[in-house]
């Protein structure tokens, strides 16, 4: 695809349609940030979007290959990774500290969000992303009962420690950054995914709760979460519903 013709302040995220999937996490840096993009996917195939239009990204867009997607692309530079390119985006649009510790410490929390996100994935697809869940419902029981009784509460304590350790009423103080706004779909997707195990575990953190209301009390994520771009949480993404994997 031919680079010359995307601005530099146009950004376009190439990810799976259908799905909020981890494309979720960088849809909610632009929205808050109020930066233009393009969800190429996202459009009709007749108009290059669809399915397809991810593969072609992940076979001919220009610079360093991405392994998978979301894949942001703005004038000549491509980059991939979730949180990534969150911390990118953060910092061109003021929503990463404005220091060197300040920023390493944003990315430190974003990729422990990441880890997060990964083990919920492996709760309903424990063996292979290869085989339907369905072929390993046994696995995703035994997987997903240790992440309820052992991993949710050791994330959510995590973060509700980091929130303390800052002061608030973010977590890095007194700024919202990238991540805050990517563990309010953490935390969404836990409630959607797990909800008798989530109710559970939120009742001893109730200031990380009050900061995801913060956050999805912002002007524009409001609007946003409002808004039909956004996409529900769905048995095909990351954060799926099986009620047998959220069993007491």
């Amino acid at each position: 695809m031919p680079t010359a013709n995307v601005a530099a302040d146009h950004y376009e995220l190439y990810y799976w349609p259908g799905i909020p999937g981890r494309g979720e996490f960088v849809r909610l840096v632009c929205e808050d940030a109020g930066a233009p993009y393009l969800d190429v996917a996202r459009r009709p195939a007749s108009e290059g979007g669809g399915e397809a239009a991810v593969v072609r990204a992940l076979e001919s867009l220009p610079g360093l290959p991405a392994f998978a997607p979301p894949i942001l692309r703005v004038g000549a530079l491509v980059i991939a990774q979730t949180a990534n390119i969150c911390g990118f985006l953060g910092d061109r649009h003021d929503l990463s500290p404005g220091t060197e510790g300040g920023r390493a410490q944003a990315m430190q929390l974003q990729l422990t969000i990441s880890d997060l996100v990964a083990e919920v994935h492996d709760t309903h697809h424990p063996i292979s992303t290869a085989q339907y869940y369905e072929e390993q419902r046994d696995a995703a029981k035994l997987r997903a009962a240790a992440f309820r009784d052992q991993r949710m509460p050791k994330f959510l304590g995590y973060f509700d420690r980091a929130l303390q350790s800052s002061g608030g009423p973010w977590l890095l103080g007194d700024a919202c950054c990238h991540a805050d706004l990517s563990l309010l779909q953490a935390l969404l997707g836990l409630e959607y995914a797990f909800p008798r195990a989530f109710a559970r575990q939120a009742r001893r953190v109730p200031e990380l709760l009050r900061l995801r209301d913060r956050v999805a009390e912002r002007p524009r994520i409001a609007a946003y979460l409002a808004s039909p771009r956004r996409q529900a949480f769905n048995e095909h993404g990351i954060f799926r519903r099986y009620p047998e994997l959220d069993a007491a």
